[in-house]
């Protein structure tokens, strides 16, 4: 749907130089140019920081009401520091998409397919880092007083 979109424009091309149609990446593919190292520093942090928010919100001593919220806006703020540094990540299902919809439609260099195991590596690290900083620091396991 969005490259029907997208391609509705004259003069669109799918391949530009900070990578191919959105996908994720580091050195080439990346909007700013930003290290393999660096990229999967912030996918772990990312993520990490977003699956304790996700926790905390959902969580029996939080406010179900501001859940939505809370998470919405911590994705929302993730996309405005992370865009710039691999085009955003912190989910694989999403990276995959976009680095196949590359690889078809791409002008047939090397495509983002061949970085694709970091958006998958970082997502999973920055998950089990999550989990176990709040298991261990945030949760508790005592029942909610009404």
């Amino acid at each position: 749907m969005l490259y029907a979109i997208l391609a509705g424009r004259d003069g669109f091309v799918i391949a530009d130089a900070a990578g191919t149609f959105a996908t994720n990446g580091f050195g080439d593919f990346s909007p700013g140019g930003y290290s393999l190292a660096a990229v999967f520093i912030a996918e772990v942090v990312l993520t990490a920081m977003f699956l304790l928010v996700i926790m905390g919100a959902t969580s029996r001593r939080s406010a179900p009401a501001m859940g939505g919220l809370t998470i919405g806006l911590t994705l929302t703020l993730i996309h405005l520091i992370s865009i710039p540094i691999s085009n955003t990540s912190v989910n694989p299902a999403r990276s995959t998409a976009q680095a196949l919809v590359a690889a078809v439609f791409g002008d047939g260099a090397t495509t983002p397919l061949t970085q694709l195991w970091l958006f998958w590596v970082a997502p999973i690290v920055g998950g089990i880092i999550g989990g176990l900083v709040y298991r261990v620091a945030l949760d508790s396991n005592e029942p909610v007083e009404a």
